[in-house]
């Protein structure tokens, strides 16, 4: 089976967690040993969060003022670089010698008229209290938005269209490879009147990115790892559960947080619609379970109506 695994942030970055290298090679070393359980009998892809390292280098970006602020694309290209590294090598060093395990900076088209250019949403850096990310955004012209209890900076997250790499990615798939692609979303980029290719101020959902990745690289299973075990209803209330079958023609009538779950639950159905094949949203230490369905939330098409667990 093809699986096309999408790492959040948090399984990189816990929250709260210093941003230092020590931190995410420790928490990337843990995911590799949790991919490895599914990996080493399927054909597996990777997909990744950035949004914690693409802030930190934001940061240390504004730190250097001799020059310009570096642009978010430049940005999101140096955290695809890093944490690529940083999971190739973990990766390789779990699994079988003989697994080759590729890189790809991935580029990912846009709409340059994306009306999510006009309204950011997508949350990128640490955590701050709110009087701290209040003081930020004046000094720094950023927005910002709550982000469970604390703040985070939010840029504009534009819908994915289109993958620049495809066809090499699933060149290198078909011939055994297991790829780490799609970092943070892509690379955000749009064509010009002449055809050219240009970077954009922007950081697209990797969710989203991803779901569009794997219905292209033709997986069988698409898994979204997050730091919750699935999606809930009445979610931090006494009333909520983890549902366990999601059917993807009643989400549009049901409602999950837009800055977290939304976009996890949105890419899911986009799969599983496109493709009828399953997705399924969970911890990524139930990864196992999540692939033989016995975990987290499955999301299918044309299936009987959601139902829920206590």
């Amino acid at each position: 089976m093809r699986i096309l695994v999408a790492l959040g942030g948090n399984a990189l970055l816990r929250r709260g967690q210093p941003m230092t290298a020590e931190n995410q090679r420790a928490n990337v070393r843990i995911a590799a040993e949790r991919i490895r359980e599914v990996a080493v009998n399927h054909e597996v892809v990777v997909a990744h969060g950035n949004g914690p390292q693409v802030g930190l280098l934001a940061l240390q970006s504004t730190a250097y003022e001799e020059v310009g602020v570096y642009p978010l694309d430049v940005l999101g290209a140096e955290s695809q670089a890093m944490i690529g590294y940083m999971l190739e090598q973990e990766l390789g060093n779990v699994m079988p010698k003989d697994q080759q395990i590729v890189t790809m900076i991935t580029m990912t088209v846009v709409d340059a008229n994306d009306p999510a250019f006009d309204n950011p949403t997508k949350p990128i850096g640490p955590v701050y209290d709110k009087e701290t990310a209040e003081r930020l955004a004046a000094q720094k012209g950023w927005s910002v938005a709550p982000d469970g209890e604390h703040y985070r900076r939010v840029v504009a997250s534009p819908q994915p269209r289109d993958i620049v790499e495809q066809k090499a990615i699933r060149q290198l798939i078909d011939s055994g490879v297991l790829v780490v692609c799609a970092g943070g979303g892509g690379i955000p980029c749009v064509f010009d009147k002449e055809g050219n290719l240009h970077g954009v101020e922007a950081v697209i959902d990797k969710d989203l990115a991803a779901a569009e990745l794997a219905v292209r690289a033709g997986a069988d299973l698409l898994v979204i790892a997050t730091d919750v075990d699935g999606v809930y209803e009445n979610w931090g209330t006494p009333r909520q559960r983890v549902i366990t079958t999601l059917r993807a023609e009643d989400v549009p009538y049901l409602k999950f947080a837009a800055g977290s779950m939304g976009p996890k639950v949105r890419a899911a159905c986009n799969f599983a619609l496109a493709t009828g094949k399953r997705a399924v949203i969970g911890s990524l230490e139930d990864i196992r379970g999540l692939v033989d369905g016995t975990r987290g939330t499955a999301i299918v098409a044309d299936s009987p109506a959601s139902t829920a667990r206590d």
